[in-house]
């Protein structure tokens, strides 16, 4: 298995699959995440609904990923038509223990085709296989049926359930805890 060095997370590759080309972002990308993240669904199961995200902000943001060593942030877009649907991400790395926490949002242009499943089975794939990781975890609501689908087909299993972790519209919601190893990843790529 491959040393995990911080530099690993300084390459930004380019990752294409039968549906979808992961690839680095540019500021350029900032107007189609700003619709991804204006979607109801998006704004329930990704972010505070009081966290204001202008153009500007994502602009400044999305123009900086490149320049992360320490985390891989790709643009998730449909390989027939070059749109940016999502993003998928690496981040909280720990080279010394070899994992990473996983996030991703997929809006609604590029939900319902795999397209989600395929960016996930990419990105985790290239932790694993390239990267050198042992292992990958997430955090995900217990009421978001739809990525927990995704993560269970791509070989994440569930650990535990952090109860009660946010306040949202008056309602406490639970968190689900699952990971993949680098292990189980093999026995499912074999």
């Amino acid at each position: 298995m491959k040393n995990s060095t911080l530099a690993d997370f300084a390459h930004k590759p380019t990752l294409t699959g039968e549906r979808v080309v992961l690839r680095p972002f540019t500021e350029d990308d900032a107007a189609a995440i700003a619709d991804v993240i204006e979607d109801p669904e998006v704004i329930r199961y990704t972010f505070e609904p009081s966290t204001e995200l202008t153009l500007q902000r994502l602009r400044a943001w999305y123009g900086s990923r490149s320049e992360q060593a320490d985390r891989l942030d790709l643009a998730v877009t449909d390989r027939a038509t070059g749109e940016v649907v999502g993003e998928v991400v690496l981040y909280d790395w720990n080279p010394a223990n070899q994992n990473c926490t996983f996030r991703t949002l997929v809006g609604p242009r590029g939900r319902g085709r795999g397209l989600g499943t395929e960016a996930t089975r990419l990105i985790v794939g290239y932790g694993f296989e390239r990267i050198g990781l042992h292992r990958i975890q997430l955090d995900v609501y217990t009421d978001n049926h739809r990525a927990r689908r995704v993560y269970e087909k791509v070989g994440f299993i569930a650990e535990g359930v952090r109860r009660q972790v946010q306040l949202r519209d008056g309602v406490w919601r639970d968190e689900l805890v699952m990971s993949v190893l680098s292990h189980e990843w093999k026995a499912i790529r074999d």
